[in-house]
């Protein structure tokens, strides 16, 4: 019987377990993937963090790069490795939890390979879990590339032709930018254009400089000021939306609404060239294989600063669990320290 199981060994798993260490708790950690940082490493080629490396730093451990870098996947994931090694944590990789269930004083947790009973779990699985495609998009012909931007590693990927990106968050707006540097690729982008982009640095200071220092990343979720940032879309960074869009390959063409055959039907025109689509079209959570837990209407857990219902149940690195800074790889070092100050009363 375990004093805890984490689920998820990301930043969010690995910054809990910091905390329970220093506790003496009997703790394991379990992660699907085959190693330390596979979340990162899994996304595409030239992805690079919009928070400078002073930023990013886990308890215990400063990010091993200068002042103002911007690190790429490789070394975010990296740093991950090296974090695990330097403390020592116990882990199980290649391990699935499919169920969770509580029973008594204690939880049960199982899947393909794992069966195990702990006195309490930490969920540290992040809110990136199924991505998400519209379902007209099975009406497209298979003769047209489509990938998920989950799936996106680089240009390489796409056959010859025209290609649209859809969404217009971070990852629709990076990915618009690096596979319009074709010149010759026909791009469309589907998704809104009014969009606030703000740049990495402004007079001489990088932007998580100045979102620390006017306080936004801390503005909880339960005040006004929170509640109302909560619910706007975030501005895209580090990304100059303007200067991609006008580019003479580039055609914006508004929201996708429909699909039959070769034919993609958007606000502004219909398409008959596609040979690629790539759906930055973000992911929906999933939560049902914790029984007994309490959802709000948009599908994540119900709780109370990572606090579910279940008693004994924990979330970390949920979007917005506590602040704007919850969700970032500098920030979760906060909600630990919070949730572990519960667990020792």
């Amino acid at each position: 019987m375990l004093d805890f199981i984490v689920v998820g060994a990301a930043q969010a798993g690995l910054a809990m377990a910091y905390y329970l260490k220093k506790l003496n708790k009997d703790f394991l950690l379990v992660d699907k993937e085959s190693e330390i940082g596979a979340s990162w490493l899994n996304r595409w080629d030239s992805l690079k963090l919009f928070t400078p490396s002073e930023f990013n730093n886990m308890p215990g451990m400063e990010f091993p790069a200068e002042n103002g870098h911007y690190p790429s996947k490789t070394e975010v994931a990296n740093y991950f490795k090296m974090y695990a090694e330097e403390f020592e944590f116990p882990i199980k990789l290649n391990t699935l939890v499919e169920n969770i269930s509580h029973e008594g004083d204690h939880f049960i947790i199982t899947g393909p390979n794992i069966d195990l009973k702990s006195k309490n779990v930490v969920i540290a699985t992040g809110p990136f879990h199924i991505p998400y495609t519209p379902p007209f998009s099975k009406k497209i012909n298979r003769d047209i590339f489509q990938i998920h931007s989950n799936y996106y590693k680089n240009p390489s990927q796409l056959q010859p032709g025209a290609a649209m990106v859809v969404g217009a968050g971070d990852s629709g707006f990076q990915i618009l930018d690096e596979i319009s540097e074709e010149a010759e690729r026909k791009v469309y982008f589907s998704g809104t254009t009014d969009v606030r982009a703000l740049p990495q640095e402004i007079l001489g200071k990088t932007l998580w400089w100045w979102f620390t220092k006017i306080g936004f990343l801390s503005f909880s979720r339960n005040n006004w000021l929170g509640k109302k940032l909560s619910r706007t879309r975030q501005p895209v960074i580090g990304t100059d939306v303007k200067e991609i869009l006008s580019r003479k390959n580039v055609e914006p063409v508004g929201k996708t609404k429909n699909a039959e055959g070769r034919v993609v039907i958007t606000e502004k025109k219909k398409l008959e060239d596609l040979q690629n689509i790539i759906w930055a079209t973000g992911y929906r959570p999933n939560f049902n294989w914790i029984e007994g837990l309490e959802l709000s209407k948009d599908g994540y857990p119900k709780h109370q600063r990572g606090i579910s219902n279940i008693d004994g149940l924990y979330f970390i690195g949920l979007p917005w669990l506590h602040t704007r800074g919850s969700a970032t790889l500098g920030g979760i070092k906060k909600d630990a320290a919070y949730l572990a100050s519960k667990i020792s009363t």
